[in-house]
């Protein structure tokens, strides 16, 4: 009879960076299972230890902060204008946003006060902005953010509850450009990240009803999600301009460039250091 890993291996294994190849492995019994195991951990344990000496004599620089750096170069050269919003969101601007007390969305946002949260997505911001925006500047207007995101996501190898998010929108486009320019920008990001292989699907949206989503894989990750406007949530800010928006996560680009499936790896953390686990 054939055994594998015990879940506490898989686990150590996959904190290893072990590939698919590796966690799947099979065995006659236990003692020639612990024996593999003893030495693959060791071999993994030297190599993250090569990749931790690389990154403190060559790197320096976290891969997330690298990658927010490169798309935020690429969007300006793109003619955009990089903003920063504040964290804190109000409750009225997720309520323009239709997320109240009776929304799906709701109960994963993290409230530090009974008017006050952590902001789940960074699109309520932009619309405030863009309002002044479109008054004071020739259209059309294109802007983006990156920045911290925070939800009360279930816990698993593809979600946190702290994430980037790259959103980027442009507002007071012919309408008609409007399909045309969604897959133009998609097409940019996913150039900058050096993933060739994705394509775009329609999605039912909780918040704008459907979306244009950027996924990849046999398993259709996605990676961004997109959409157009006019569109009715427009009028609770005073927007009547077409527009166009993109959002990306960013460490989602990253574990889909790896073909990883470990998220937790590239986001902030106290447990990896661009990508290495520090129980080493």
């Amino acid at each position: 009879m054939q055994i594998f890993w015990s879940v506490s291996q898989k686990e150590r294994l996959r904190q290893l960076n072990a590939d698919d190849q590796q966690l799947g492995m099979v065995f006659e019994d236990s003692a020639e299972r612990n024996l593999a195991f003893q030495q693959l951990e060791n071999t993994l344990v030297q190599r993250e230890r090569t990749f931790l000496d690389d990154y403190f004599t060559t790197k320096r620089r976290p891969r997330l902060v690298r990658l927010e750096n490169r798309l935020a170069e690429a969007l300006c050269e793109f003619g955009f204008v990089q903003v920063t919003t504040p964290i804190i969101m109000s409750k009225s601007h997720l309520a323009r946003m239709t997320i109240d007390e009776s929304h799906s969305l709701y109960n994963q946002v993290f409230w530090v006060s009974p008017n006050r949260c952590l902001r789940p997505m960074l699109a309520p911001h932009l619309y405030y902005l863009l309002r002044d925006l479109l008054r004071l500047r020739e259209k059309p207007v294109r802007i983006f953010e990156i920045g911290l995101c925070f939800r009360k996501e279930s816990q698993g190898p593809r979600h946190m509850s702290e994430f980037t998010m790259l959103n980027l929108v442009e507002m007071g486009l012919p309408e008609k450009e409007c399909p045309r320019r969604l897959r133009q920008l998609a097409s940019r990001i996913m150039q900058e990240t050096g993933i060739e292989t994705y394509k775009l699907v329609e999605e039912p949206s909780t918040v704008y009803g459907h979306t244009v989503d950027v996924v990849t894989g046999s398993d259709e990750i996605e990676l961004g999600s997109g959409a157009a406007g006019p569109h009715p949530l427009d009028a609770a800010w005073g927007i009547t301009d077409a527009w166009v928006g993109i959002g990306f996560g960013l460490e989602r680009l990253l574990m889909a460039d790896d073909q990883s499936g470990n998220l937790a790896k590239y986001g902030r953390s106290l447990a990896y250091l661009d990508g290495v686990r520090l129980n080493i």
